[in-house]
């Protein structure tokens, strides 16, 4: 039968059999993809950040099944929007209905963006020769895979950014589990032998994340009750006996890797056969459950902040209520339990290597986190999506304060100091691949002061005087996006300035003092602007949510520039300061050299360097005056 014919409408057997089909294929070549990139990255032997040629075939496989998920990704828009039409696949090609779909709905955004995002992966993978280049495309392949997450069924529950927060982490960690596991299938027995070892911790780590997820999804979103009876229950059922099979042929594997042996490898290969089976099996029950709806939880709330935001609107807000008012964003925390543990294992290892940490960092360390835990999930964090004020403080919090305790934490530098070295001499492995990035032309160009500057302070205009501020705030990934371009650009400028980590360029205090103050006069005309002003700039946010306990939203926005006026300033004063001891103190170094050189001088009996550049200076005249006689 002609897939396109009007008799494959969309509530046909045969349509739900076919969209199944497309998108667990769809879903097997995103997470082989993901998978296989994982293995040219990071768990194939390369020479000096060079790919090598096995990973060059590893490469060329990645290409032909990144075509077959751009292709089954573009096929699965148009099966979506029939669904939405309840048409025929070919009634949904015709007309306009496409081009609106990609361009004005939502959703077919979201599908547009991971289409181009596909596109994107699948030309670079076909040009990557470098360690570095694998990397990134990779999480270009991440991206892409999540990002029609922000528009599931996740994001229509209560408590949204953890409901999306774990489904995002969920997909993530699957596609590495799963996609390393179809890695290693394709690999011979020598490389095998080489990858899984590293593979083995991170798939422990991505099993652990994959159950913990997906547990806080189910409780956030299902009704419980409902689902023993609903064909969801049952399919989930399959997937957590499927799932803790897996955990325990990893474990054996874990225990098959001391066994060095033919025989022990034999074993290896097999059991990891096996797990393909069963991963392959589970991203099909997934993409069924996907084509299902869930029992849901039943929401008596139904007000506009519910709807929007994900949970009820605060009581008006007081001391007491900032500090222990707590929404967990399940995707930040994600990212901060991950730095939380690289930091410590970074730590532990130089610990037993009987090197020394310094506590203060740690304890800076400490607090970045907290800060950014309090201004996206903790009270501040619950605010700042009410009012505009409150927004204002959290952004501070998360462009200047965070930034300076990340700073004063010293992560590049533990990352050099911990990270392991390659498994053979020319291998640089990944402390090697982080230097290539610290010494290549894009991290010059970042940490040039002109675009440190540029995008610390001229981002605030941006996003804040354009639509941009109200779009983002909108949409549970654009918000995502603001709070983490404010602790990127943040860190980036602070480190410029006051940071203790190596930077590709020198940049002398001189110009670090104009910076600030530079910084300082872009950020007060700023807040001025926003005090100033007598139109809302939120697009109709902070409206929508018909906060009850907030009645003028222009003198809300007014209070939003003072606060930014005043919060932002304190930081940058105080970054003055530091600077100017920096100073100091590097000229006290300098001084101590110059003295210690003219001591090994005058030990050796020679001039020292005053004594030379006078001597030069009397050469130079000498000649002037024999050459004018």
């Amino acid at each position: 039968m002609n897939l396109t014919s009007e008799s494959l409408t969309a509530n046909s057997p045969l349509f739900s059999a076919f969209s199944t089909f497309n998108k667990s294929l769809s879903f097997l070549a995103a997470v082989a993809t993901v998978g296989f990139l994982l293995s040219i990255a990071f768990l194939q032997i390369e020479k000096n950040g060079k790919l090598q040629s096995r990973a060059i075939e590893l490469r060329n496989r990645t290409f032909l099944i990144c075509l077959i998920w751009l292709i089954t990704s573009a096929l699965q828009i148009v099966i979506t929007l029939a669904k939405i039409l309840d048409v025929s696949i070919g009634a949904a090609l015709s007309g306009g209905s496409l081009r609106s779909f990609l361009f004005q709905i939502e959703l077919g955004q979201y599908l547009l963006a991971q289409l181009i995002l596909i596109a994107l992966a699948t030309i670079m993978v076909r040009i990557v020769k470098s360690v570095l280049a694998a990397t990134v495309t990779l999480l270009i392949s991440l991206a892409a895979l999540i990002a029609p997450v922000f528009q599931s069924h996740s994001a229509s529950s209560g408590s949204h950014q953890l409901a999306i927060g774990s489904l995002v982490v969920h997909v993530a960690a699957l596609s590495l589990w799963v996609g390393g596991i179809f890695a290693l299938i394709v690999l011979n027995d020598e490389d095998r032998k080489i990858a899984l070892p590293r593979f083995s911790q991170m798939a422990l780590w991505a099993a652990i994340a994959v159950v913990v997820s997906g547990a806080i999804n189910a409780w956030v979103r299902l009704n419980f009750q409902a689902a023993w009876s609903h064909a969801y229950a049952r399919i989930v059922m399959i997937k957590i006996v499927l799932t803790l099979i897996l955990i325990y042929l990893g474990w054996r594997n874990r225990r098959q890797l001391a066994n060095s042996d033919t025989s022990g490898l034999k074993l290896i290969t097999r059991i990891v056969a096996v797990e393909a089976v069963l991963m392959s099996a589970i991203v099909i029950l997934g993409s069924w459950l996907s084509q299902l709806d869930p029992p849901t939880r039943s929401t008596v709330d139904l007000s506009a902040a519910t709807a929007i935001v994900g949970f009820q609107t605060p009581a008006a807000p007081a001391i007491g209520r900032i500090l222990w008012a707590y929404q967990p964003d399940a995707l930040i925390l994600g990212i901060l339990i991950l730095l939380v543990a690289l930091y410590i294992k970074g730590v532990v290892v130089l610990s037993r290597r009987g090197d020394k940490w310094p506590v203060g960092r740690t304890v800076s360390f400490a607090c970045a986190i907290a800060s950014v835990d309090f201004a996206t999930s903790g009270g501040l964090g619950v605010y700042a999506m009410f009012s505009f004020q409150y927004h204002m403080i959290a952004h501070m919090v998360l462009g200047m304060i965070a930034p300076i305790f990340f700073v004063l934490s010293a992560p590049i530098t533990l990352a050099l100091r911990s990270l392991p070295q390659g498994r053979t001499p020319e291998e640089g492995g990944v402390r090697a691949m982080l230097i290539s990035f610290l010494h290549s032309r894009y991290s010059a160009v970042l940490t040039n002061p002109l675009t440190a500057l540029a995008l610390f302070d001229g981002s605030l205009f941006v996003l804040y005087f354009t639509d941009l501020f109200g779009n983002l705030m909108s949409s549970h990934a654009g918000h995502l996006f603001m709070n983490i371009h404010f602790l990127l650009v943040g860190f980036l400028f602070f480190h410029i300035i006051i940071g203790i980590d190596p930077n590709p360029r020198k940049v002398p205090h001189i110009v670090r003092i104009v910076m600030l103050f530079a910084a300082m006069s872009i950020h007060a005309f700023f807040s001025i602007a926003l005090i100033s002003s007598t139109t809302l700039i939120d697009g109709g946010f902070y409206a929508s949510l018909k906060t009850p306990w907030l009645t003028d939203l222009l003198a809300d926005q007014n209070a939003a520039g003072s606060i930014g006026w005043a919060m932002g300033e304190i930081p940058i004063i105080l970054a003055l300061i530091a600077t100017f001891i920096q100073w100091m103190r590097a000229d006290k170094r300098e001084t101590k050299r110059i003295d210690r050189n003219e001591a090994r001088l005058a030990a050796m009996g020679e001039p020292d360097e005053l004594a030379q550049y006078n001597n030069y200076l009397a050469q130079l005249q000498r000649r002037t005056e024999k050459e004018g006689s």
